[in-house]
């Protein structure tokens, strides 16, 4: 299994290849992130230096999954920063790459950034993805419940409307919480 770190802001660049592979590999293979295929890669590096000045601002947490020949996958966590908000974080872009996938890489990732959400004071976590991806399948079998589906949300890579459904898990709250 990769070792799971936490990407610090100074990293990206000394990842940002890795991290632009990793994205690219994604959105080509059909993942819904946000991106249309073909994605060029300095599209994809162009969205990395944008994670890593939203890492420097506090805000987000960006983990990694480290195998022996580099990234392998990625998940990051955006924390909420209004008052009545500071309980609860949005999971995104969790990406594992198409030659990894099916090793656990994903639930790996969920289960650290969980982890990191509770030791950031968080105890509520949604998400969003399309509907009956495997990405859904592995989030229902974390205990992430729908919270309801907008239609038509976001292109896909066909051209057509496709619909997303927001999911949210509370987590454990820690004693006295």
């Amino acid at each position: 299994m990769p070792q799971i770190v936490t990407l610090i802001a100074d990293q990206v660049s000394q990842y940002e290849t890795q991290l632009a592979e990793l994205l690219v590999d994604a959105v080509d293979s059909g993942a819904s992130l946000g991106f249309l295929p073909p994605l060029a890669a300095h599209e994809a590096g162009e969205y990395w230096r944008g994670v890593r000045d939203s890492l420097r601002g506090g805000g987000r947490r960006c983990l990694i999954a480290l195998g022996p020949d580099g990234i392998v996958g990625s998940v990051q966590l955006d924390l909420a920063t209004m008052p009545n908000a500071r309980h609860r974080a949005e999971v995104m872009k969790l990406i594992v790459h198409r030659k990894a996938r099916g090793q656990g890489i994903g639930r790996g990732l969920m289960l650290a950034v969980e982890a990191l959400a509770l030791d950031a004071g968080r105890t509520l976590l949604v998400l969003d993805t399309r509907p009956g991806d495997a990405a859904e399948k592995l989030y229902r079998s974390l205990g992430y419940f729908p919270a309801g589906v907008i239609p038509r949300y976001a292109r896909s890579a066909r051209g057509i409307l496709e619909d997303t459904v927001y999911l949210y898990k509370e987590l454990n709250r820690p004693a006295g919480g």
